[in-house]
């Protein structure tokens, strides 16, 4: 397996509701999804000679809070760490959307 531009596979809908179903039934109490703003996934994406993203897990150390680090990835595959890095994503639960298919209501 390569990283490129390409990397990724588009999935189906029903895919996606077993994924996050069964992750969810796994998890009870865990983070079910993140937000970002299109400005800061844009801000981050248009970054010379990026060609993607990595997403890393994390915890901030002063909230014990889970959450994902978003970092822009160059042709080579290495992180574009002079750059712009993300992190406070806005997490499901607490503030989740009203509907949502990959979403299992409790």
């Amino acid at each position: 397996m390569k990283i490129t531009s390409q990397s990724g596979k588009v999935i189906t809908l029903e895919e996606a509701i077993k994924y996050t179903s069964l992750f969810q039934k796994q998890n009870p109490n865990a983070i079910n999804s993140y937000f970002i703003g299109i400005e800061k996934l844009q801000e981050l994406l248009k970054q010379n000679n990026c060609i993607g993203m990595r997403i890393y897990p994390g915890i901030n150390n002063q909230t014990n809070q889970s959450n994902l680090v978003l970092i822009g990835v160059d042709k080579n595959g290495d992180d574009i760490s002079e750059g712009v890095i993300l992190e406070e994503l806005i997490t499901c639960p607490p503030l989740c959307p009203n509907e949502s298919s990959l979403l299992n209501r409790r």
